[in-house]
This record gives structure tokens, C-alpha cells and sequence, in this order.
């Protein structure tokens, strides 16, 4: 019986909202509807020109964590935040959900705990704007045998090879994982981010137990269309996850396929949909669901994030899955 159920490893990072219409993001030259990596004075100067901002703890896996955590999962997130005012309130949100944060907030140090400023306009659309601070120093001295050893199930981010620690530290969480008998998988995370580490990432789909990505991730993985690059992928991985934008989910493991259909809503905020996505998929696959069933729970996951502003659920999600009867 392990500790934790699932186990994630990603950038900790204070998510930074504000609501801003398609003039000002073209003002400010944003780019629409995806993330890019700023350097800390163009974050300076997007943080001073948000209104009304919103902020939450947030990073792509550590939402991912937070629904697992809404759905009654033990679960533990590794990060690095600093110990200023944005690292302990990101350290205490997380303690307050029921996830462990087993490495305290850093002091000392120049490097501020890591925000994302995200400009959501009104489609829903959102364009983030990430300044990796403290968290572009995780490195494998920030995992723990005794943390990383006690899960079932480990969740990678993509984001992280974007740094050399960071890559040491995710390969040595997923070997200490692995050694004990739990299963290692990863998110792709961008289309850039595999366009930046195709060959690292290809290494992995063939080392891990799962890996989830969209349709843009996949094909840009193997450079070719999306049929041929899920051939391949379900040649070379354990399980394989792709979502397609209000279309449908494909799972692949071994001989074993599912097509979920996605029912279609209009967002209010696309933020965090291919996060909770994952959240709703792996709580599937840790309580022993069929591929089918543990791609519907990802849906129903994601259409709960989407239909309010923010990245994590604020609904009861397992009440949502007995809905659908799905639990």
C-alpha cells in the first residue's frame, strides 16, 4: 500500500488572472491562446499592467493534483517556490486541499516564486505569460526516495526538460517511482515544448506507462499527421492519451482502444481544461477503470473547469462522475 495514490512533478506556479479583450493583448504584444516563457522585466511589466487580478496556485500538474485531490485521491506535488508572500500562499493552498507539499518554501536566494500572468479574453481564450523564477531551479536534490518511492502513480510535466535540473530531477522522481513498482507517465505540454525536446520525449514514450497529449503535441512529436503519428505512438508506448479539441479523446494500451466523444459547451475560461482532463483520466487509471470509462471521467472533469474562470474545479467532481454514472 503506498502513501499516495498519485504523485505529481511540475513548475510551481502562482497562476495571475485578469480578463482582457483582443485590442489590449494585441497593445501589449501578447500572443493569443498560448504560453510563452518571459524573462522577469516584460513580467514586471504585464504583472503592473493586470486589473483586477485573480491569483491562485497554480502549473499545469499541480492543478492536475488539485482535481485528484478534489476527488478524495491522496496526493503529494513536488516543487520549488521561494519564501516570500506568493510561495507561502502557494504552499498553504495546496496543505489546505489536502495535498502534501513536501518541500518548504526556499529562503534566501534572488529568484521570486514563479507566476503566470494569463489574460483571458472573452472567447475564453487564454495567453499566459510565465515567469519561471524559483521553479527553473527544481532539481533531483528536491526529491525525496521517500516521497517520489511512495506512489502508485507519478505525473510528469514536459515544462521541466526546459531546464537541465529539471530534467535530472523529473528522471530521478520517475526511476525512484518505477524501482518501486509504481507507474510513471508524462504530459507533453505544448506543441513548442515538444518541438524544443522531440528526441528526449520520444525516449520517454517508449520508457514510461502512459503519456497524454493533444493532437497538435502528438503530430508534432513524430512530424507527420495525426493518424500516423498515434500508429506509431501506440507501437511505442505503454498507454497512450490524445485529446482533440471539442472533438473526441482516443486511449490506446496494447490491443485494448477507446474513442470518447466530447460534448461540446462554450468556456467561459479554457484555463486548466487539458489539466483537470488528466486529473479526471488518472483517477480512472489509479481506481482501476477501463480506458472508455477513464476517458468519459476526463471529460466530465474538464467541462467542469472550463465552465468558470480559474484553473481547478470548484464543483465535487465525483458527484459530477455518479451524475454521469460513472462511479
Amino acid at each position: 500500500m503506498k502513501k499516495y495514490d498519485v504523485i505529481g512533478i511540475g513548475n510551481a506556479i502562482v497562476d495571475v488572472f485578469t480578463q482582457a479583450d483582443d485590442n489590449f493583448i494585441e497593445m501589449m504584444g501578447i500572443e493569443k491562446g498560448i504560453m510563452q516563457l518571459v524573462e522577469r522585466e516584460r513580467g514586471e511589466v504585464l504583472y503592473a499592467a493586470m486589473k483586477d487580478r485573480v491569483q491562485a496556485p497554480g502549473g499545469s500538474v499541480a492543478n492536475t493534483i488539485a482535481g485528484l485531490g478534489n476527488l478524495g485521491l491522496r496526493t503529494a506535488f513536488i516543487g520549488r517556490v521561494h519564501d516570500d508572500a506568493l510561495g507561502r500562499f502557494y504552499a498553504k493552498t495546496l496543505a489546505d486541499g489536502g495535498t502534501d507539499f513536501p518541500n518548504a518554501p526556499v529562503p534566501g536566494g534572488e529568484l521570486p516564486t514563479s507566476r503566470s500572468m494569463i489574460f483571458v479574453s472573452p472567447d475564453g481564450e487564454r495567453s499566459m505569460n510565465t515567469y519561471l523564477g524559483i521553479s527553473s531551479e527544481l532539481g533531483p536534490e528536491d526529491v525525496a526516495d521517500t516521497v517520489a518511492g511512495d506512489a502508485a502513480l507519478l505525473f510528469l510535466e514536459g515544462y521541466l526538460y526546459d531546464k537541465p535540473k529539471g530534467k535530472q530531477a523529473f528522471e530521478r522522481a520517475a526511476k525512484l517511482c518505477r524501482q518501486a513498482g509504481g507507474k510513471a507517465g508524462i504530459a507533453l505540454s505544448d506543441p513548442f515544448c515538444v518541438d524544443r525536446h522531440r528526441d528526449d520525449f520520444r525516449r520517454l514514450v517508449k520508457d514510461l506507462d502512459y503519456v497524454i497529449g493533444n493532437e497538435h503535441e502528438w503530430s508534432s512529436l513524430y512530424q507527420t499527421d495525426l493518424s500516423t503519428a498515434l500508429e506509431q505512438a501506440a507501437r511505442d508506448a505503454g498507454m497512450v492519451v490524445c485529446t482533440r479539441s471539442g472533438d473526441e479523446v482516443i486511449l490506446v494500451r496494447g490491443e485494448e482502444t477507446a474513442t470518447v466523444p466530447v460534448r461540446r459547451v462554450v468556456p467561459v475560461d479554457a484555463t486548466g481544461a487539458g489539466d483537470q482532463f488528466a486529473a479526471g483520466f488518472l483517477y480512472g487509471l489509479a481506481t482501476g477503470q477501463d480506458l472508455h470509462t477513464a476517458g468519459r471521467m476526463g471529460c466530465v472533469a474538464a467541462a467542469e473547469v472550463i465552465s468558470h474562470f480559474g484553473a481547478r474545479p470548484e464543483t465535487d467532481l465525483k458527484a459530477l462522475f455518479r451524475k454521469e454514472g460513472l462511479v
